[in-house]
């Protein structure tokens, strides 16, 4: 339907096109008698589950690209919303007729967006990652009697720095993303970024998302400055899965710490393997990520720079 994302600013040619369509064809025709058990046999009783069965919304950030495909895979339509308290708070959502899937949509009426580099602040094209700015009337003026964080959040022609790391769809003619161009795409938060000692950037959202598909994983945080990943396992899922890879005796009531450890690297390996890079040691916790504890916002996401902090020795301790 030429939903598909790229950031490839090259133009296909109508050939290709034609024939890249007329292949999607045939593979959704083969697939469709699978598709329409799957609606009887499984969607059915995960759309009981969950409480929807055709549509939904998500506000805020991002979704997941795994949890967009999913809800995709079981026809459910998302609608993926934007936005920030300083923008009232929209400033960008996906459409029915234009729903692209690991997107944020298009702005709304009357917004503007642009990608700048975060050093020099220069705007940069289509397809290039960079900071997210958004201007519109929705944008605050400023923050109240705080001018020094005013000037950081916004400049002098109303730019909003979103703090988000992301990138604008380019405008394609023919294919897949000719109905993509436009849309913005958010990788995760500029703070967050890890700078390796070889000077590459590393987004820690992409390690835990991925990692977070794992059932034998509750939580899991990327340490910002070795990689090293502070984990919370699922005990009694990798109880389970240790008994079934005979790593223990399937009587077993308990996993060793080495031994959990080891599986738990295994899997976080074998999730993150397409990941542009690879999660170092890992450790262990008991204590999942709470409100109460501090480790989480109000709106469920974790504290990193609290976690990292709480744990500061025990991360030292894993290189030594």
């Amino acid at each position: 339907q030429g939903l598909y994302l790229t950031r490839n600013t090259e133009q296909p040619s109508y050939l290709a096109s034609l024939l890249d369509c007329l292949w999607a064809r045939i593979i959704a025709a083969i697939l469709w008698p699978l598709h329409v058990l799957a609606k009887k046999l499984v969607y059915q009783n995960i759309h009981s589950a969950i409480g929807i069965s055709k549509a939904g919304i998500n506000g805020g950030g991002s979704l997941p690209m795994h949890l967009d495909k999913f809800f995709e895979a079981i026809g459910v339509t998302v609608q993926n919303g934007y936005g920030l308290t300083e923008s009232s708070p929209v400033v960008a959502c996906r459409r029915p007729y234009c729903n692209v899937i690991g997107s944020i949509g298009h702005p709304i009426q009357h917004t503007e967006f642009k990608v700048v580099d975060s050093e020099t602040g220069e705007v940069l094209p289509p397809g290039t990652r960079g900071i997210v700015k958004v201007r519109g009337p929705q944008v605050m003026k400023g923050y109240y009697k705080n001018p020094l964080a005013t000037k950081q959040a916004l400049d002098e022609d109303g730019w909003l720095d979103t703090g988000d790391i992301g990138w604008i769809a380019p405008h394609h003619l023919a294919g897949r993303s000719r109905r993509c161009g436009g849309v913005i795409v958010l990788e995760g938060r500029a703070k967050d970024t890890i700078v390796l000692s070889s000077g590459e950037n590393v987004e820690p959202l992409e390690i835990e998302e991925a990692a977070m598909r794992s059932s034998l994983i509750q939580q899991i945080v990327v340490d910002q400055r070795r990689l090293a990943a502070i984990i919370v396992p699922n005990k009694d899922e990798v109880l389970q899965a240790a008994k079934v890879s005979s790593i223990v005796d399937p009587d077993a009531v308990d996993l060793g710490r080495d031994k959990m450890t080891s599986l738990l690297y295994e899997e976080l390996s074998k999730w993150t393997s397409e990941c542009s890079f690879q999660v170092g040691p890992i450790l262990l916790v008991d204590e999942p990520f709470t409100i109460d504890s501090g480790l989480m916002t109000p709106t469920m996401k974790i504290r990193r720079d609290q976690v990292v902090a709480k744990y500061k020795e025990e991360i030292a301790n894993l290189y030594k």
